[in-house]
């Protein structure tokens, strides 16, 4: 005897949200930034919730914080543009050049597909950084990590072992140098604006002082 069958008829198609792209995530994390620091700039980290942020966003509060752990991470996107603007310049430093010249030629403070107003934002939250513990300790957390792609960089150039001595305090001397540039940019800003004549000032007080970090690589 046959097992009986029912047809069910066409397969319902899946209701719900389609899934988000890395890359659409990638930029709903940069509009959250955006908005964060503008609020964070006009009226102070302690005096922002969650709850403006995701409405100045365009987005619910459940996906902030789905992105998210604190308020203050908020500001992460927008710093890392600036920390990952000098990483990949420096993963491009090619044989036979040296790091002044090669930063002279190719370095910008932050990517060139953000506009001049992320540019300021970036500066702006670098700027709340003296001022702010909590944005101060996110942006560290960021620099230490960048550390390691100076390391591998150094080590590579100088064709040693990543966890020398030697390679390892440059790599922390680069981070060092990169912030103290990054500081005086901030505050240039503050005074002039993003102009050219500023950006060429950062850019060469970056170059002429990790030139002599990279001499005898």
């Amino acid at each position: 005897m046959k097992d009986a069958t029912v047809d069910s008829g066409p397969i319902a198609p899946r209701r719900g949200r389609p899934p988000v792209s890395d890359r659409d995530r990638r930029r709903q994390r940069l509009d959250i930034s955006r908005q964060a620091v503008r609020l964070f700039a006009a009226q102070g980290v302690a005096a922002t919730s969650g709850e403006q942020i995701a409405r100045a966003a365009g987005v619910s509060e459940r996906t902030l914080w789905r992105y998210f752990a604190g308020k203050e991470n908020c500001a992460e996107p927008l710093l890392t543009q600036s920390i990952e603007a000098f990483r990949t310049v420096l993963r491009a430093w090619p044989a036979g050049l040296g790091l002044t010249e090669h930063l002279r030629a190719a370095y910008r403070p932050t990517p060139d597909a953000l506009s001049g107003g992320d540019t300021e934002a970036v500066l702006t939250v670098i700027r709340m950084t003296h001022d702010e513990p909590a944005l101060r300790a996110a942006y560290l957390v960021l620099r230490e990590r960048a550390e390691e792609t100076f390391t591998e960089v150094l080590a590579e150039r100088a064709g040693t072992a990543a966890d020398l001595p030697d390679i390892r305090m440059r790599a922390a001397t680069i981070s060092a140098v990169l912030k103290v540039a990054t500081d005086d940019l901030a505050r240039a800003v503050a005074r002039e604006g993003v102009t050219p004549e500023v950006l060429r000032a950062h850019r060469e007080q970056l170059a002429d002082a990790l030139g002599r970090v990279a001499r005898g690589l």
